[in-house]
């Protein structure tokens, strides 16, 4: 496994949708790996395969819970709503608060290839939804209700 360098705001990559992964390969596994260690080094709950330079449909999450690795992740269920303050690995120093279901299913295939569903409120569907906007070159800063100072996080 290997810390990699996390794109910043500005870099081009963050904009683009990234592709859906084909075929779940060694490369693939190194890059869960990879994104894992690199999250977690940095104190983030979830990072996208984009953030890393990857345009691939790869995500991992990790909100106290364990880990959640999700390849071609699809949100096919959303309900409620919730107003949170989210950050970003890729916008370091900025927070603001987003408008985000409260309640999200979501499918996609895990690290053997096998469909899973992942059924997440609170700050498990926050993460979800913030993630999968980085596949589609969406940034949390593109839905920002307000802009809080750090005291206010």
């Amino acid at each position: 496994m290997a810390n990699r360098i996390i794109r910043r705001v500005g870099d081009d990559v963050l904009r683009k949708v990234a592709r859906p992964v084909d075929t779940i390969n060694k490369s693939i596994i190194t890059l869960l790996d990879d994104m894992a260690e690199t999250m977690r080094s940095a104190n983030g709950v979830g990072l996208a395969a984009p953030q890393v330079g990857i345009l691939k449909r790869v995500v991992v999450i990790d909100v106290g819970s364990g880990l959640i690795e999700l390849i071609n992740p699809e949100i096919i269920h959303a309900e409620g709503k919730q107003i949170e303050v989210e950050g970003c690995l890729s916008v370091p120093g900025k927070w603001g608060e987003v408008e985000r279901p409260a309640k999200v299913v979501v499918k996609a295939l895990n690290r053997n290839g096998e469909e899973i569903q992942i059924e997440g409120e609170g700050l498990l569907a926050r993460a979800l939804c913030h993630e999968i906007d980085h596949l589609d070159g969406e940034l949390f800063i593109d839905k920002v209700i307000r802009f809080v100072e750090p005291d206010e996080k």
